[in-house]
């Protein structure tokens, strides 16, 4: 562990003690990290990423080639495993729920298409889905992706009450 830790105290100029912060081993995490999403967007994300790599194990599809350590241990299972072969009803939930978080983020790019910047959707996926680095996302991107991260808030009832 002490490895990682002087990685990412190198990596990440961070502190030892920063360094600790799970969420700098993604780079949605350190969107959160920074401060550039709120902690509901944080956790609405992090729901999507869930429910989107267990929709595409229950239906057989296959899963982008993530560009992170972390990103390979979860496609592999190592990270957020789950158990045995879901029945048709876990199946029907999951696609149900699945097809709600991708409606709203439909949405999200039809009412932003003239915004600059890329669309919500596409930013969603390359971020939690295939790991992309957001470093040099220009500032249209970060209000873009908080967007489509505001939206999966609603889905997942993560607002704050």
């Amino acid at each position: 562990m002490s490895t990682v830790i002087e990685a990412r105290k190198r990596h990440y100029g961070v502190t030892a003690r920063q360094a600790r912060d799970e969420r700098l081993g993604t780079a949605f995490g350190r969107l959160a990290f920074h401060g550039l999403i709120s902690d509901e967007q944080y956790q609405a994300g992090l729901a999507f990423a869930e429910l989107y790599r267990r929709h595409h194990v229950a239906m057989g599809l296959p899963m982008p080639s993530p560009r992170s350590v972390a990103g390979i241990l979860i496609n592999e299972g190592i990270f957020g495993g789950s158990p045995g072969e879901p029945g048709l009803d876990v199946i029907e939930r999951l696609r149900r729920r699945f097809d709600d978080a991708t409606d709203a983020l439909d949405q999200c790019d039809r009412e932003h298409r003239l915004s600059p910047g890329r669309r919500p959707t596409l930013l969603v996926y390359r971020v939690l889905c295939v790991d992309e680095d957001t470093r040099r996302w220009p500032d249209e991107d970060i209000g873009n992706l908080r967007v489509a991260l505001n939206a999966l808030v609603r889905v997942f009832r993560l607002e704050r009450r």
